[in-house]
């Protein structure tokens, strides 16, 4: 048989409408015999199509330890092999082996239509491989069954380069491949997917046994096909983490990636809100915590509480500091938005232990130069991170909102504090929401910004009112000046709206409960002045008296 070197096995396009199943293990539409050889598993790791996906996991990880035990016993057999004696004669047939769960086949001269029963294909391929493996031959089962070579190699690049090698060995009728029993039946079910483009089994766990046997074998549509089904089943945590979980070859594959995706919405969304399954999310393993992460939508109090928790999560699954340094550098603290930081955060990441210095001083520095810029190139930033991996800019759904501040020591200690607010946050508060602005420091007290709508003074209609908080509860007391302001159209320019001074105990909060003077209809219209492209700008400015 000759295949045109210009025609390419299927690559994981949409699935072919041709059936082929009336042609599968039939003499009269083959050209080869395939001949399975199936070594036998460890006790109990063979999958049971009645298996949950917790057993279907247990049983995946006890076959991949058997399997690198194994392969590290077969590496020190072939090392002394080597040392001893001649490589053996392999002029009969060519193998394809390696440890990491890819597949192995291996194409051998046979009379056309010979019979092989199990003890002589034990003899045979013992003589054929006794310098690679000690296996017991004897326990061996072999199947042979009829296919025909243009149909698998136009399905998988595997087969393809398997009868299209140019060598002797791609003329020869039959062809071994050698797979463990727990792989048997998706082999069998992957098989008759490349003829039918349909799958007899369906389950979850069955599915998954395909997928893997579908990417050892490079069958593209069928890992497409699968990953298909898979989404359309019920996602729970269990079943997102397996997803993620599975090899990394199968993860990479553009056929997958919609049930990856998938995954990790669904735990995203589920762990939207961190300080509600503070414990379930600490116990995620690495795949899990990145999934969360990514999210724009964590609701969390801040970034600073953000980069709390990857450090409590790192310290608590990898207590050696070294192991430690390495995941945070190379996987998680890029999920964390250092811009979105508080300054005083900042300050401690640079003497955090648990970061590399460098890597520290980077990340900080990158943080205080994107602060720095002006607002339209901050917002030039945040667009180009639109479609991006990670995401450096982008505020998430903080409980407490960023604000910028400006701090001055003299004349007197003062500061100015920069609160943005959507019209979409401001929409929600009504009818008696609230929303707070993240923390900021005037004479070593911390301080805080709240947006309310409440009622007027006459409980006549609601309002948007503006208030000024402080902290720590203490015996300190501290008399402020504070001035309220907000850009008006047309001028945009910053309004001074409220002017006081009060003497501050900690816990209390001061404010103006109609800071524009206007109904809330008016305040939240959509020719109000107060918007300027859906953005409300407050200003608050601080001045302790002395």
């Amino acid at each position: 048989m000759s295949m045109e070197s210009g025609a390419l096995p299927d690559t994981g396009s949409p699935e072919s409408s041709s059936d082929f199943a009336f042609a599968f293990n039939d003499v009269n539409f083959s050209d080869r015999v395939l001949r399975i050889e199936i070594l036998p598993d460890t006790t109990g790791s063979k999958p049971d199509p009645d298996d949950s996906l917790a057993d279907w996991a247990r049983n995946r990880k006890r076959r991949r330890d058997d399997q690198l035990s194994n392969a590290d016993e077969r590496a020190e057999q072939r090392e002394e092999q080597i040392l001893n004696c001649n490589m053996p004669d392999l002029e009969d047939g060519v193998t394809y082996e390696n440890q990491e769960e890819e597949a192995v086949a291996m194409v051998e001269e046979s009379p056309a239509g010979a019979e092989t029963t199990i003890n002589q294909s034990g003899q045979e391929a013992a003589q054929g491989s006794e310098a690679s493996s000690s296996m017991d031959y004897s326990e061996v089962q072999v199947k042979t069954i009829h296919i025909s070579s243009p149909i698998l190699a136009a399905k998988s690049p595997f087969f393809y380069k398997l009868f299209s090698n140019g060598m002797r060995e791609s003329e020869q009728r039959h062809v071994t491949l050698r797979i463990q029993a727990s792989e048997e039946a998706a082999l069998m079910d992957l098989l008759n997917f490349m003829y039918s483009n349909t799958l007899p089994r369906t389950t979850p766990t069955a599915l998954l046994d395909v997928l893997m046997a579908a990417d050892k074998f490079e069958v593209a549509s069928c890992m497409r096909y699968c990953s298909r089904l898979l989404c359309k089943l019920k996602m729970t945590c269990e079943s997102a983490l397996l997803y993620l979980d599975l090899p990394s070859t199968i993860l990479m594959a553009d056929t997958v990636q919609p049930l990856t995706d998938a995954a990790k919405q669904f735990l995203a969304a589920r762990f939207k809100d961190i300080s509600k399954f503070q414990e379930e999310v600490l116990n995620l393993p690495l795949a899990g915590i990145e999934a969360v992460l990514f999210s724009d939508d964590l609701q969390v109090a801040s970034e600073d509480a953000v980069y709390d928790f990857v450090l409590k999560w790192a310290r608590m699954h990898y207590p050696k500091l070294e192991e430690r340094r390495e995941i945070l550098s190379t996987r998680l603290l890029r999920f964390v938005r250092f811009p979105c930081m508080t300054c005083r955060k900042l300050k401690k990441v640079l003497t955090c232990s648990d970061i590399e210095p460098e890597l520290a001083s980077k990340v900080v520095l990158d943080a205080l130069f994107f602060k720095a810029e002006a607002p339209y190139r901050q917002r030039s930033l945040v667009a180009e991170e639109a479609n991006a991996s990670f995401r450096r800019f982008v505020e998430r759904a903080y409980k407490y909102r960023p604000v910028k501040v400006v701090e001055f020591e003299s004349p007197r200690q003062q500061c100015i504090v920069y609160l943005d607010l959507r019209r979409e946050e401001c929409a929600q508060l009504f009818p008696a929401g609230r929303v707070y602005s993240q923390a900021f420091h005037l004479g070593g007290q911390g301080f805080f910004l709240s947006g309310h709508c409440n009622m007027d003074q006459q409980s006549s209609f609601h309002c948007f009112g503006l208030f000024l908080g402080m902290q720590e509860k203490g015996s300190v007391a501290f008399t402020v000046d504070y001035e309220f302001a907000s850009r008006t159209k047309p001028s945009e320019d910053f309004v001074s709206k409220y002017k006081g001074n009060y003497t501050f105990t900690g816990g209390k909060a001061v404010g103006y409960r109609n800071l524009f003077g206007v109904p809330w209809t008016a305040f939240i219209a959509d020719d109000s002045p107060y918007f300027i492209n859906g953005i409300l700008h407050l200003r608050a400015e601080l001045t302790i008296k002395k």
